[in-house]
């Protein structure tokens, strides 16, 4: 738990085979929160990040607000979506 009593997400482990071998890895920073947005929205991540895509807007604090405000959602689900959209373009 962090601060104020929230918990944050543990990094999701997923496995991969790579030739004869299983390899877990582990998936860290903002894609470590895309299994509980789809969870508590309902959406897939494709489906935000269209949304982000067409709204036609471009900084960090406008794509914040139209997903608290328009959307409901949490800060830190929020945030990872958009540091995702502005950094994959």
């Amino acid at each position: 738990m962090s601060r104020g009593g929230i918990a944050r997400p543990t990094a999701q482990p997923h496995a991969t085979r790579r030739g004869t071998m299983t390899v877990t890895e582990t998936v860290k920073g903002p894609a470590s929160y895309f299994p509980s947005i789809e969870k508590k929205y309902g959406r897939s991540i494709e489906e935000w990040r269209s949304i982000i895509r067409s709204s036609g807007m471009h900084t960090w604090k406008e794509l914040m607000a139209l997903l608290k405000t328009e959307y409901g959602m949490g800060h830190a689900h929020a945030n990872a979506l958009v540091l995702d959209s502005l950094r994959n373009g």
